[in-house]
């Protein structure tokens, strides 16, 4: 997951980078079979600029078409939805079994990369499993998404870089940056910001942006920074 941190991190091109991003997914999140980055106006129209298949696709397609699902409502107010049986979800009655129906998708994963007034931008990891997301994939998932949000920024030409992340892409950028420093994986890299949260006695999203601000494990954090 380090590796696809970098390579991510190495794409010159915002472009290039949001394309390669959900193919990196697939390869590296192990429950993951298709995924897509998709942009939410407004709670009604869904853009998707990148997917890996033709699976994802659809995914993104029929919550517009069926004004309903994940991205359309409770990700707005949520960091993250998890679907472990889309065949079978009160919250979706109609889109996740005509996905399933489609498609063959068990279980879906989104994360909200951003939000800038009316807009979301949403990473949705696909399985064709039920439930086949566990807490290491959750973890390895948002830890990419930190690097993803700023590229889809970027190719979007969307200046706010810092009121439109939200607490967990910063996290998330973070947990990157200690995996690629000391060579653990992400729900090692999560544990370590979160033990430095307590034993520090200030909140996470505090530690992560000192981190990302100086490149180095923070030591001492005021708490007035909370």
């Amino acid at each position: 997951m380090a590796a696809a941190a970098r390579e991510l991190q190495d794409q010159g091109d915002p472009h290039a980078t949001v394309k390669n991003a959900v193919e990196l997914l697939v390869r590296n999140v192990e429950g993951c079979n298709s995924a897509s980055i998709s942009l939410v106006y407004g709670k009604k129209r869904v853009e998707t600029p990148a997917a890996s298949d033709d699976l994802a696709a659809t995914g993104d397609r029929l919550q517009e078409e069926l004004a309903q699902g994940p991205a359309l409502d409770t990700l707005w107010e949520q960091d993250s939805v998890y679907v472990p049986d889309l065949a079978d979800d009160d919250r979706w009655p109609t889109w996740g079994p005509r996905l399933t129906e489609a498609t063959g998708a068990r279980s879906v994963l989104t994360f909200r990369l951003f939000t800038i007034k009316d807009v979301i931008g949403a990473l949705s990891m696909y399985s064709t499993e039920v439930d086949a997301f566990d807490e290491e994939d959750k973890a390895e998932g948002l830890a990419l998404a930190a690097h993803i949000a700023l590229a889809v920024l970027a190719a979007q030409k969307i200046d706010q870089y810092e009121s439109a992340l939200d607490s967990r892409t910063l996290i998330g950028q973070a947990c990157g940056v200690v995996m690629e420093r000391f060579g653990v994986d992400a729900v090692s890299a999560f544990s370590l910001l979160t033990r430095l949260s307590s034993t520090q006695n200030v909140k996470i999203r505090v530690i992560a942006a000192e981190l990302l601000r100086t490149r180095e494990l923070p030591t001492a954090v005021s708490s007035s920074d909370d």
